[in-house]
């Protein structure tokens, strides 16, 4: 037996999962368990069998790789790969976490010399990562805070604030003529 190693990871609800599994060489045999029990096996021949809760909503490739479809909070726990590639019996242990979404980011503003500062917040509990863009302005802004000289500002100009995480995007827009009368 190789040694057992164990890894964090998480996924949101509703997202597609995908453990992170490279394996090189040939593979035999592989099984799948979630807290000791089967929940996905390949014999090396014929195709995956799935077992219940992964029946119906996951893949197994011949790579080792098990990618669970819209994940939910009861996929939650222990995974273990088991694989044989004809000379050795190896396992990997992962740890599935599974968040919810983020929600809205909150926008909040100051002004400072002749600049509107928004600022994005995020409450969720992992790292995002922050885009600003403008209705009059096709660019992205990759920031968390975001500065706009005054005299570019008009009656319709609104910023929309994007936080992403994962395969999960979240937005909230502020108009920007509020801000400033």
């Amino acid at each position: 037996v190789g040694p057992i190693f164990s890894e964090d990871v998480f996924g949101i609800v509703g997202e597609n999962f995908t453990f992170p599994v490279e394996i090189k060489q040939r593979i035999e045999e592989i099984t799948w368990k979630k807290n000791k029990d089967k929940v996905a096996e390949w014999d090396g021949q014929n195709p995956p069998i799935y077992f219940i809760p992964l029946q119906g909503r996951s893949v197994l490739n011949e790579n080792g790789n098990l990618t669970i479809f819209n994940l939910e909070k009861s996929d939650a726990g222990g995974y273990e790969l088991q694989y044989w590639d004809s000379v050795n019996d190896t396992y990997l242990k992962f740890i599935l976490a599974v968040l919810d979404p983020p929600s809205e980011p909150n926008i909040s503003y100051s002004i400072k010399d002749d600049n509107l500062v928004l600022n994005c917040t995020s409450d969720f509990q992992r790292p995002v990562t922050y885009t600003w863009k403008l209705s009059n302005d096709p660019r992205s802004h990759w920031s968390q805070e975001f500065s706009i000289p005054i005299n570019n500002i008009d009656a319709t100009t609104k910023a929309i604030c994007f936080i992403t995480f994962s395969q999960t995007e979240k937005s909230s827009e502020i108009s920007l003529i509020q801000c400033i009368s």
